[in-house]
């Protein structure tokens, strides 16, 4: 199970399920909350992108690639502000969505960022204890 979950390609197989789950989301007219709230929208999108972000960097970090702290938690929030602002163009496309929120952007953005640190966070506990 170990040497699983240390193989780049399973964490480059679930970024591509995530950005096809991602596109397919995008293309409906309209998705179900799970609440009723002003705001949840923005939580939906911060914990979607952390999970991605997540596999993501870990995609990264088992490939050898973003040793650095600070080059692995900008590759990760870059590739999901890029995708975040490609996700909001699309939905312009998609008959009932407006896309082009800045906000539901800024939530991608920083789903990212909370995505990177928890992986970092947790690799760096490993290393403690061993």
């Amino acid at each position: 199970m170990l040497k699983l979950l240390s193989s780049p390609l399973l964490w480059r197989v679930l970024v591509i399920i995530w950005a096809a789950v991602l596109w397919w989301l995008s293309s409906q007219s309209k998705l179900p909350s799970p609440a009723k709230f002003e705001g949840i929208d923005k939580i939906e999108h911060t914990l979607y992108f952390a999970a991605g972000g997540m596999c993501f960097l870990l995609g990264l970090r088992t490939a050898g690639f973003a040793r650095k702290t600070t080059s692995a938690i900008l590759l990760t929030v870059l590739f999901c502000a890029i995708t975040g602002l490609l996700d909001e163009w699309h939905q312009t496309f998609t008959p009932g969505r407006s896309g082009g929120d800045v906000w539901d952007w800024a939530a991608d953005t920083l789903g990212g960022f909370v995505g990177a640190w928890l992986v970092l966070g947790v690799q760096n506990l490993v290393a403690r204890s061993t």
